[in-house]
């Protein structure tokens, strides 16, 4: 006798062992249990933390080689507006002699004097400007730097005030070489 799918009725039936668990036969095989041994996810997360373990160093490294390079770039930035300043100055026509002070050797005063800009003698309403803006210090994350003029000693740490003739970083710490201190660059 047929069923209505076509196959004869009783005919697929399944030996049953303990409860209703189906023995083993060539055509019901025994199912497998697919899944992870707890060894086999205890070894694997071992394996991922000491990979991540070891990546940590080198993000902290690479993310202070970055504030590294970027405090470079900004303190070269500023020491060629000086520069520039101080060309204009030395050549003349830049800065007329009654916006200078006695002995400030052609440096500006301020840095935000190269920000402002200057107004050139003869020149009418035109302003030449320096920099767009003073860096800040990827450090500290402040546009505060620490000043020396041409009279300040070239390690000094304070400012006398009569010019800026350098500029240096006020942040505390090594650079990574371990020997250079972030102050002396």
């Amino acid at each position: 006798m047929k069923n209505k799918f076509g196959k004869i009725a009783g005919g697929g039936r399944k030996a049953m062992g303990r409860g209703n668990d189906p023995l083993p036969t060539p055509h019901f095989p025994l199912p497998i249990e697919s899944g992870f041994t707890l060894l086999e996810l205890i070894i694997t997360l071992t394996i991922i933390a000491i990979l991540a373990a070891g990546t940590i160093p080198v993000a902290r490294n690479m993310i202070k080689r970055e504030k590294e390079m970027e405090l470079r770039r900004n303190l070269r930035e500023i020491r060629k507006a000086l520069d520039a300043y101080k060309l204009g100055c030395d050549i003349g026509g830049l800065v007329g002699p009654l916006d200078r002070k006695v002995g400030d050797e052609c440096y500006p005063p301020t840095l935000e004097i190269l920000v402002e800009g200057i107004h050139p003698p003869n020149k009418g309403d035109s302003t030449v400007r320096f920099l767009r803006r003073i860096p800040r210090d990827p450090f500290t994350g402040k546009a505060d730097w620490g000043l020396r003029s041409v009279q300040d000693d070239p390690d000094s740490t304070s400012w006398g005030g009569q010019n800026v003739f350098d500029v240096y970083s006020k942040a505390p710490g090594a650079a990574l070489d371990g020997k250079t201190q972030y102050k002396d660059w």
